[in-house]
């Protein structure tokens, strides 16, 4: 059995570019969906946010019209409600990454706010990927990334095959043009090689010890990278 830890978003809202704060958090599948397949594989999932502050549900995200109806709707609540390391998340800044065998990053908008400017969280995942440590981000959780800095100001991820939520899944869900800066960008002018797929379709790009999946549908095909990964 291994340790996963699932660094998380403890923000609830998006500050969009006229100063309003769009509310937000983590989205329900992209932490449901892995979560599960890393337990039914027989490992342990910790979940760690800044400040250790409890992480906050996309209420969007557990409509029904985004689940594929109201039976698969309930399915993740349920799934969100069985996650007990959510309840009581680790204070980022103190966790240990000797004791995990790897990382995942799930999305939703909250990243965009907190984890894209946070130092410690930059830090982190700059170790995870030095280590050669499975480093699994989906979604928007790649805006992570973008906090990750080496000394001499470059990215770690230049030069690096990924992906996450395009411009154009991000124009379809009607925040494009509301946005400071759109995510598929940011990861363009950080020298990462983004790769996309079709929109909304699962898309997963793995190179070397980094995965990626562009949108909640990657979710679970990421995690059986992950899984895949660490044999």
């Amino acid at each position: 059995m291994a340790k996963i830890l699932m660094v998380m978003t403890g923000a609830n809202h998006w500050t969009l570019a006229d100063g309003t704060p769009h509310p937000t958090g983590f989205w329900a599948e992209e932490a449901v969906a892995p979560y599960r397949a890393f337990t039914e594989a027989g490992h342990e999932t910790a979940v760690a946010t800044p400040g250790g502050v409890v992480p906050t549900v996309d209420r969007a995200s557990l409509a029904p019209e985004v689940n594929g109806g109201q039976e698969n709707a309930d399915a993740i609540a349920a799934g969100l409600e069985s996650i007990t390391a959510l309840k009581e998340p680790l204070k980022l800044e103190e966790v240990d990454l000797a004791d995990y065998a790897a990382v995942f990053c799930p999305g939703g908008h909250g990243p965009m706010e907190d984890l894209a400017v946070n130092a410690e969280s930059g830090r982190l995942l700059t170790a995870a990927l030095d280590s050669g440590k499975p480093l699994g981000v989906v979604c928007h959780g790649p805006a992570a990334l973008l906090a990750a800095k080496r000394e001499d100001g470059t990215s770690p991820f230049a030069g690096y095959r990924l992906t996450g939520f395009t411009n154009a899944e991000e124009t379809q869900a009607g925040l494009a043009d509301k946005a400071k800066w759109l995510l598929q960008d940011r990861l363009v002018e950080i020298g990462a090689d983004f790769q996309e797929g079709e929109p909304w379709a699962p898309y997963v790009v793995v190179d070397r010890n980094l995965i990626t999946g562009q949108n909640p549908a990657s979710s679970a095909p990421l995690a059986a990278e992950i899984l895949k990964a660490l044999g």
